[in-house]
């Protein structure tokens, strides 16, 4: 057998869908039984299963029993056939139906635009469940928008930046890259799908992974030998932090193991490629001063440029969404830099030394997050309300559904590239003026 021959073996046996149910039976995920031909078995046995005293005896919502609200809602059968639909089939809710409890995992990361929420399924280990939903977490705008304020805000601005352009070239090779390859999600059945939020994507490579790679490895890097810390914190954070976000996305069912070492792999690529370019690019982000022309018409063009790779899913918003962000930061970056609003310290103060943390400091830092996160949220709403309808009416297309309108890369794109684009032009402008007007900069 040839060595490409041996390679195509092995990569079919990482990408087999058995291992992925497998792993998630390990870590106590389970699809609930076989739904049979009489309902009223399926009710009982749900019944025994929630340990539930009232249906063990009798049916819910059979003739002379009291019907639940909602108690059929969410809940969609097997495919016939046991076989992988396209991108964006429709799953059940997310539920446990463990022995001693009735309680609900709960419907994870609902997809607002397809409607797609998670499978019906019992979760046995809370702790694992729990422990992956926030690895999960690690790679979805929520922490996004979070973790980069935080960084420029209260951090350290140059190392935040720097983070946002590795962040963003690394995204976007990936969305581009899935929408090349188009290999879909791991089969349902036999994996639980937990998560659907980005099941209308595909899956090769996946981008939690690289994300949750590149991020860790960038903050080592970016920050040894420019602040005082012992190595070894960096060398425990990279593998705690790529291992959980890598794991989570097989615990829920949205990667195959194939998937998620590709995703590794490629990001360690990107970053031995790009990263020596990374302070070249950020200086001239601060300095040059056509910067923001070109960083506007480059991000715009490579948003216009993805949106042709494939049909639409919610990887375009996603996207639109990345290129967004990093010419608003990177734009207001540039402002910031010509105003004398955030100045870097020089070279000669290197290696930083952490100031003492005192009640002053940690109050300074908690107030500057919270005021700035409300400034964002302001804009974000606002620019969402008037860039999705504005973008309607220029192309003529009905308002009335958001969902379906989104859908068209005419109001998608311009509605997220806009609306991120300000709520990273606010990160690194617009809060910080804010900061030096109240003094608390």
């Amino acid at each position: 057998m040839s060595l490409r021959q041996r390679l195509a073996q092995l990569a079919g046996r990482l990408q087999d869908p058995q291992k992925v149910a497998r792993f998630q039976r390990l870590c106590g995920v389970e699809a609930p039984p076989q739904r049979s031909a009489d309902p009223r078995e399926d009710e009982k046995a749900e019944g025994l299963l929630a340990g539930d005293p009232r249906l063990r005896g009798r049916q819910r919502g059979a003739p002379g029993g009291p019907q639940p609200p909602g108690s059929d809602r969410n809940q969609c059968p097997a495919k016939p056939d046991g076989g992988c639909a396209p991108n964006g089939v429709r799953n059940g809710l997310a539920a446990e139906l463990g022995p001693a409890s009735s309680r609900r995992a709960g419907a994870l990361r609902r997809n607002s635009l397809t409607g797609e929420e998670g499978q019906l399924a019992r979760v046995s280990n809370w702790p694992l469940y729990y422990l992956f939903c926030f690895g999960a977490e690690l790679g979805n705008e929520l922490f996004y928008i979070l973790f980069f304020p935080f960084w420029i805000w209260n951090l350290d601005p140059l190392v935040g930046r720097r983070l946002v352009v590795i962040w963003v070239l690394v995204m976007y090779l990936g969305q581009c890259t899935k929408d090349i390859i188009r290999w879909p999600r791991p089969a349902s059945p036999p994996v639980v799908k937990l998560e659907v939020f980005y099941n209308s994507e595909y899956s090769m490579p996946s981008t939690h992974a690289m994300s949750g790679t590149a991020i860790p490895i960038s903050m080592v890097l970016l920050t040894y030998g420019r602040w005082q810390y012992p190595l070894i914190y960096g060398l425990i954070l990279i593998p705690c932090w790529c291992s959980l976000v890598c794991l989570s996305r097989i615990y829920m069912g949205m990667h195959s193991i194939l998937d998620i070492i590709a995703g590794f792999l490629y990001t360690i690529l990107i970053l031995a490629v790009f990263y020596p370019f990374v302070d070249l690019i950020d200086n001239f982000n601060q300095t040059h001063k056509y910067a923001p022309l070109i960083i506007i018409g480059l991000h715009l063009a490579l948003g216009i440029f993805s949106f042709t790779l494939d049909t639409w899913s919610t990887s375009r918003g996603d996207t639109a969404e990345i290129l967004g962000s990093g010419a608003g930061i990177a734009c207001g970056s540039h402002v910031t830099y010509k105003m004398g609003l955030v100045l870097d310290p020089s070279l000669d103060t290197l290696p930083l030394a952490g100031p003492p943390i005192t009640m002053t400091l940690f109050g300074k830092a908690i107030l500057r997050f919270l005021i700035g996160m409300l400034f964002v949220l302001v804009v974000r709403d606002i620019m969402k309300k008037i860039t999705i309808p504005l973008a309607c009416k220029i192309s003529n297309i009905p308002c009335d559904d958001i969902r379906k309108a989104r859908q068209h890369m005419e109001v998608e794109l311009p509605y997220r590239y806009i609306t991120y684009g300000m709520v990273g032009f606010s990160i690194t402008f617009f809060v910080p003026y804010v900061f030096f007007f109240i003094g608390i900069s």
